[in-house]
């Protein structure tokens, strides 16, 4: 059995730091619970608790939950199968040496 080679996760920075530099409203969503497809900004959010929920506008499951703190961030994606986020074409996607 031959060993892959792998790289660290300090390399999903700069992939990542490029995805949620961008505005997510447009991305689009797949509900967990009922398979629905849509874009972000067609989430049911509501703001009663510590944080933020986002459901999903055909079967009101949750997809989303965000909390902030004045120091960090914590955000829940499990009620969401992909995310798809429209990236700008300008930029080819960074390959691993």
């Amino acid at each position: 059995m031959t060993e892959m080679s792998y790289l660290d996760g300090n390399m999903l920075d700069g992939p990542l730091r490029e995805l949620f530099a961008v505005d997510l409203s447009a991305a689009t969503g797949r509900c967990a619970s009922c398979g629905a497809t849509g874009p972000m900004a067609d989430l049911r959010v509501y703001a009663h608790a510590p944080g933020l929920v986002g459901r999903c506008p055909s079967c009101t499951e949750v997809m989303v939950r965000l909390v902030r703190a004045p120091d960090r961030a914590w955000l829940d994606l499990r009620g969401v199968t992909y995310l798809q986020v429209p990236l700008p074409t300008a930029q080819p996607f960074p390959r691993p040496v």
